[in-house]
C-alpha cells in the first residue's frame, strides 16, 4: 500500500488484514469463505463503477483515452494504455480481450495455406 492510495483502498486492505488476523482457524475460514462467495458480485460491481466513471471522463470531461489510461494507475505506478481505457469504457474485461485475441490467432492458424 502506498500513501497515494485513496482511503477506500486502504480500508479494504485493512479489512483483509483483519480477516487474516482472526486467531480462530474455523472462524477465519468461515469469514473468508463468506467474502469469497460474494466476491464475484463485488468484482462485477466494481467493474461497472469503473466503466461508468471512465465513460464520464471521456464523454463529459472530454479526456482522451490515453489521458484516462494514465489516470488508471496500477500498483506498479504505471497506467493502462489508451486502448485498454477504451475497452474498459465499453465493458470489455482483460480476460475477454485476451480470449478474443487467442481465438483469432487460433482461427488464423487453422486457415489452409493457398
Amino acid at each position: 500500500m502506498t500513501q497515494d492510495e485513496p482511503e477506500e483502498v486502504r480500508r479494504l486492505e485493512e479489512a483483509i488484514a483483519a480477516l487474516d488476523a482472526i486467531e480462530d482457524d474455523e472462524a477465519c475460514a468461515q469469514a473468508v469463505s463468506l467474502v469469497l462467495d460474494a466476491w464475484p458480485e463485488h468484482g462485477k460491481r466494481l467493474a461497472a463503477i469503473r466503466q461508468e466513471r471512465v465513460k464520464r471522463l471521456h464523454d463529459q470531461r472530454r479526456l482522451s483515452w490515453a489521458a484516462i489510461g494514465t489516470l488508471l494507475k496500477r500498483r506498479n505506478g504505471k497506467g493502462v494504455s489508451g486502448a485498454r481505457a477504451q475497452q474498459i469504457a465499453t465493458g470489455q474485461s482483460g480476460y475477454t480481450v485476451a480470449k478474443r485475441k487467442e481465438e483469432a490467432k487460433r482461427a488464423a492458424q487453422e486457415q489452409p495455406e493457398e
